[in-house]
């Protein structure tokens, strides 16, 4: 359980960016756990915006400290982030991650990566109350609503994970393929995911090199 707890070159919460954000979303936040992780998810799903168009093979895109500095990012460095302010308040986290078929997703993204499954989705594990429980930061509110989907709660005591069916009976998230649990960011092993799933993307040594709109790992 210790190495869900250390500090890593991905989940760096000793940065002071990471500091200093943690200590002005929790001011004045009760110190029980469960409530201050909760403020944290809230700040991480709505502050970070998601954004599937920025996945970089550069290993510092996915630290807690660039989602947090970025302002934008995907599913997995807004995992990482989460899981790095939970390792600060002393909760062990780990990273997991998944393959994914968003129903909702819009046509201009599947055509981009030309398939409609997203590999490496990424969502994060919190170990609270003596078991591991899911917390799925990703969709910050503003998307959400423009998806005409619920955004995702997370209570300490339920997983979070995106649901199967929007409320009025739509398909909405299928996971078709599970990845483990990682207690620390596995960069290759998530970048040989992406460059298999989506090749036409790897073409390009300046695509890889990262361009602004390099390429989307998933959605979700």
């Amino acid at each position: 359980m210790e190495s869900y707890l250390q500090s890593t070159t991905f989940f760096d919460y000793q940065h002071p960016a990471i500091r200093d954000w943690m200590e002005k979303q929790l001011a004045g936040v009760p110190e029980d756990p469960i409530e201050r992780i909760k403020t944290l998810y809230l700040a991480v799903r709505d502050g970070i915006t998601y954004n599937p168009y920025v996945f970089k093979t550069d290993p510092v895109t996915l630290t807690a400290s660039y989602a947090l500095t970025s302002g934008e990012t995907y599913c997995i460095p807004k995992a990482v982030l989460l899981g790095a302010a939970a390792r600060a308040l002393g909760i062990p986290s780990r990273l997991a991650l998944a393959d994914v078929r968003n129903h909702l997703s819009s046509p201009k993204l599947i055509e981009y990566l030309q398939s409609d499954v997203f590999c490496m989705h990424g969502f994060i594990e919190l170990f609270l109350n003596g078991q591991w429980v899911k917390a799925t930061p990703a969709f910050n509110r503003s998307l959400c609503e423009l998806m005409n989907v619920e955004p995702l709660a997370f209570d300490g005591v339920n997983d979070s994970v995106f649901q199967e069916y929007t409320e009025s009976g739509q398909a909405h998230m299928e996971y078709v393929r599970d990845h483990g649990v990682f207690g620390d960011v596995p960069h290759e092993f998530i970048v040989a995911g992406v460059q298999a799933a989506y090749p036409h993307l790897f073409e390009s040594r300046q695509l890889i090199a990262a361009g602004p709109r390099t390429l989307a790992s998933e959605v979700g």
